[in-house]
């Protein structure tokens, strides 16, 4: 039989068809858990893109390796992801089963990147069997500021191993962890009461944590609960049950984990699989690959591509080079469909006569983990398996006490806070509700520009308004309007600091427009606060929603075939990007009307700044609240130098 050979670091692995179909499998399933815990790889510094080896088969080892490959082939998969403070022994654990169960493998796999803000983001996944199962462990680093990784790395486990210290209890993260892995769907949890020999082995400190755990995580939805005392420096109940501990009746960790069932039936009711590149080898074959996330796929049936919608049926079921009887959830396959369809990256494949929802406004619980609060109207990137779109919390409905699941009010939401939104993306997107899968409910939002990782979540379901308001088609159009006007429409969006003289700018252009017959409207900061936004105030929230309101308007003016010219402080470029979002290819043109904050102290009649740098004016742009001035705009201006008329000139030629 032939055999297959697969380069990687240099060195060569050499395996017939079904131990490279095996190595195959395990090597995505953590290139699929690297990937939602560190996110694209354009996330990566350039020094750490090449860490990481998977499975390198020494050759001296070869014949070890595959027998185990071989060992491996009927075997379950079950991923966990131990929690816990920095101080808690998880590793010391994990190190224990490691050791003990000897893994025939290199496995761990290990990334540390630096975050956006020098912040150490650090993941380790180890690989290891027993003669029950295959195990991935997601090893996430207790420090609070990498709640980040435990989170994301949650989104795809099976089950949690949640330490606590037994000398300290239920401590706040540990809290917050139980909390977390709720949200993220894992319903089953093994709360490890660890370093039991520093309370001499007392039955006491175990019941009053094991109390306290029952009562905190009574109204969270868990299938299972298991408590355990360990010692994992002394391997106390990790792999068998100890003589130390004569009054626990329990099973001892690795008899508990592989036992526990986790299989979810939630999850095999109907057949979903989200595509990957499709595979083509030549131009005769054309096979769409991904990995089945629920139910069972065989040849001949029926299935439906969302979002499009578009219905065929499955010519063959491929693993590796062998064709299927039939597929199942966990399975890395390749399909072959009946007819010439359109599939792209990112869509779904699903069972025809059971298709999960599509739409682009939800309910969801959030998990907030950048050090920026999160403010609802502004846009992020948001990726739903292997979806990416825009999207924008559009309310905050309430946030959840971490010690006791309060529902609080809010309107922004800090760092490592949890909390229940409203979602809107901009694009339709295809999900399963809360009862059926946790693989096409669980996202990650991250920023536009640097795509650093700012939360994750769940989606609970779809807003009633997102399946009834549909957009209703009118006879006219913008073209139509704007040919009756003789002109371009455009929004001319002037930003710049208070008193850089953007008004002063946009009233002058507008006359000047307005002069050689064009049809135009000024939509000023101050004006537009009298009426439109007159509820909103000058914190963060209120600006970034204050700006949101004024784009909708300033696109419909765009739409009626005007000419807008819209003059606000607009200080946060996540913002500006959302409202160039709003308009066609070059519709929208930013003015950045520059001008040094001494200068516009010294312009200011109104006396704002030295109330503002006396603390009479608190949330001031440039004085207390940041400007983050333009990168590329498409007018430059700088008024220190130059006469308002003149700029308005610059800004005429660029129409022109």
């Amino acid at each position: 039989m032939p055999r297959q050979v697969v380069k990687r670091d240099g060195q060569c692995i050499i395996g017939d068809h079904k131990h490279f179909r095996l190595q195959l499998s395990l090597q995505m399933e953590l290139q699929s858990e690297r990937f939602r815990t560190l996110g694209s790889q354009r996330d990566w510094p350039d020094e750490k893109k090449k860490g990481g080896r998977l499975f390198l088969m020494d050759p001296l080892k070869k014949k070890d390796n595959l027998a185990f490959l071989d060992s491996q082939s009927n075997k379950e998969t079950l991923r966990l992801i131990t929690c816990g403070n920095a101080t808690d022994g998880k590793s010391t654990l994990i190190g224990c089963l490691l050791s003990e169960i000897n893994a025939a493998i290199d496995d761990r796999l290990h990334s540390s990147l630096a975050g956006a803000q020098g912040n150490i983001f650090d993941v380790a996944y180890h690989f290891f069997d027993s003669d029950r199962r295959r195990y991935i462990v997601v090893d996430a680093s207790g420090h609070d500021e990498c709640t980040r990784n435990m989170a994301i790395g949650a989104l795809t486990a099976d089950l949690a191993v949640i330490l606590v210290d037994a000398r300290k209890g239920l401590l706040a993260q540990n809290r917050r962890h139980f909390r977390i892995v709720a949200m993220m769907g894992i319903r089953h949890v093994v709360l490890a009461v660890n370093k039991m020999d520093l309370v001499g082995y007392q039955e006491a400190a175990f019941n009053t944590i094991v109390a306290d755990y029952h009562a905190f995580t009574a109204n969270l939805d868990f299938a299972s609960l298991q408590a355990i005392p360990l010692s994992s420096l002394h391997g106390d109940n990790v792999l068998q049950t100890s003589g130390r501990t004569p009054w626990y009746c329990g099973p001892a960790l690795m008899a508990h984990l592989d036992t526990v069932d986790v299989r979810d039936h939630r999850e095999r009711a109907a057949f979903r699989m989200v595509v990957q590149p499709a595979n083509r080898p030549d131009i005769k074959f054309r096979g769409i690959c991904g990995r089945v996330t629920g139910g069972v796929i065989r040849p001949g049936e029926a299935v439906r591509i969302l979002p499009s919608g578009v219905r065929t049926r499955v010519k063959a079921v491929l693993a590796g080079f062998d064709e299927l009887e039939v597929a199942s959830m966990g399975q890395s396959i390749t399909l072959t469909l009946t007819d010439e369809v359109n599939v792209n990256r990112g869509d779904v494949l699903v069972a025809a006569d059971a298709p999960p929802e599509v739409a682009d406004q939800f309910e969801a619980k959030l998990l907030w983990i950048s050090e920026r609060a999160m403010t609802p109207g502004r846009q992020y990137l948001m990726t739903l398996a292997s979806k990416e779109v825009p999207a924008t919390v559009t309310e905050i409905k309430f946030r959840e006490d971490v010690d006791t699941g309060a529902q609080l009010a809010a309107k922004m939401i800090g760092r490592n806070e949890i909390a229940t939104v409203n979602l809107a993306t901009s694009a339709p997107i295809v999900f399963d509700p809360f009862d059926v899968s946790r693989t096409l409910r669980g996202f990650i939002l991250a920023d536009k520009l640097t795509l650093e990782t700012l939360g994750g979540g769940m989606i609970n379901f779809a807003l009633r308004r997102a399946s009834n308001i549909h957009w209703q088609p009118l006879e006219l159009n913008k073209a139509i309007r704007a040919a009756q006007k003789h002109q371009t429409p455009r929004c001319i969006w002037f930003t710049g600091l208070s008193g850089s003289g953007k008004s002063t700018i946009a009233n002058l252009l507008e006359k000047r427009l307005h002069t050689e017959g064009k049809h135009t409207y000024l939509l000023d900061g101050d004006n537009v606060r009298h009426g439109l936004n007159r509820d909103l105030g000058f914190t963060e929230a209120d600006r970034v929603e204050n700006i949101r309101r004024v784009a909708e308007v300033a696109k419909l003016m765009v739409d009626a075939g005007l000419i807008v010219l819209v003059s606000f402080i607009s200080p946060f470029r996540g913002e500006r990007r959302m409202a160039r979002s709003l308009f066609a290819d070059g519709e929208f043109v930013e003015v950045f009307v520059d001008t040094p904050i001494e200068e516009c102290e010294r312009r200011d009649v109104k006396g704002l700044y030295a109330k503002a740098r006396r603390g009479d004016l608190k949330n001031f742009t440039g004085i207390d609240s940041p400007y983050e001035a333009p990168e590329a705009p498409e007018v430059h201006l700088l008024t220190a130098t130059s006469a308002p008329e003149s700029s308005v000139e610059q800004i005429v030629t660029l129409l022109e």
